[in-house]
């Protein structure tokens, strides 16, 4: 597994979501990677509700699951850096332990995400001092991640500072490529700009972390129609697994290839568990992908 270029993983959010904890409670740990198993992903990415780093990799050695990263929502604008770095160092150790190989992080200062506001149009904006804060921080976010053996990996979202692609040329234009890399959402920056080609091939050197998310075209519209929140958006399911959604995958995934990307592609899609059997669309997402985008070669390789 190690030698491999890309490695598949599938996000924890299908079984359980961190941001409405209440959704897919029932289900546990042991569960979870289970199904990850049955769909025959390679690993996950670390959930709100996963344990200590010992108890976390007795459970992925019984089961040969990796761990991808995990997500740190960052206060660069709002706090002090030294409240930040303090938190920033116990997820990174914490990621080192379990083996991670990113740490991925998202600025979360006038974030709207968790909020009953209308997520297509009132998006928080940064001013010119607060966007030196945040690039600055960043760049030593990175330089901590460094130490720990990680990469840091910057994720563009709804409902944030930096969603569009025009906020992420600026930040990534202002970050040093040493420290700062890009995690690529299709679905987040599809829903954003109606695109998600031009982010993937305008910014491929620095993306070290991908996350492959679908959209439902016709529920997407509906949400913008009636103004939805992000929770009510996804709840409603206008995201879902790649081939299940109106995203062409394949022209991604060539894009990647051709240009020798390293890394992971972790399967990502909030949705309501109540209503999205999670192993039934893991199985889904990995259908599509054996049968879309890997070559016989690349599927041997897996086995």
């Amino acid at each position: 597994m190690a030698d491999q270029k890309i490695l598949w993983g599938i996000a924890p959010i299908g079984w359980r979501n961190d941001d409405i904890p209440e959704i897919g409670a029932g289900n546990t740990l042991s569960h979870l990677l289970s199904d990850i198993v049955v769909a025959r992903f390679q690993g996950t990415e670390v959930g709100g509700f996963f344990p200590d780093a010992k108890t976390l990799n007795k459970e992925l050695e019984l089961r040969n699951l990796k761990i991808a990263g995990q997500w740190f929502s960052s206060y660069l604008i709002r706090d002090p850096f030294e409240s930040v770095s303090k938190e920033f160092h116990a997820h990174c150790a914490y990621l080192e332990e379990v083996g991670a190989s990113v740490a991925v992080v998202s600025e979360q200062t006038y974030s709207i995400q968790q909020s009953e506001q209308n997520i297509f149009t009132e998006k928080p904006m940064f001013t010119d001092s607060e966007w030196l804060t945040l690039c600055e921080g960043l760049n030593e976010l990175g330089k901590i991640a460094q130490r720990y053996g990680l990469t840091l990996v910057y994720h563009h979202h709804m409902g944030t500072g930096v969603q569009t692609l025009a906020e992420v040329d600026r930040l990534l234009e202002n970050t040093d490529p040493t420290l700062v890399s890009l995690l690529y959402d299709t679905g987040h920056i599809y829903v954003s700009d109606n695109d998600y080609m031009l982010l993937l091939t305008k910014h491929l050197d620095r993306i070290k972390h991908v996350h492959f998310k679908d959209v439902r075209s016709d529920i997407l519209a509906k949400c913008q129609e009636q103004g939805q929140s992000f929770l009510q958006s996804f709840l409603a399911g206008m995201f879902t697994v790649p081939g299940d959604g109106c995203i062409d995958f394949t022209k991604v995934y060539d894009v990647l290839l051709t240009r020798d990307y390293r890394g992971w592609i972790v399967v990502e899609a909030e949705q309501d568990p109540a209503k999205a059997h999670p192993l039934e669309y893991a199985l889904k997402a990995r259908q599509y992908i054996d049968e879309k985008l890997l070559t016989t070669d690349e599927m041997k390789e897996r086995i």
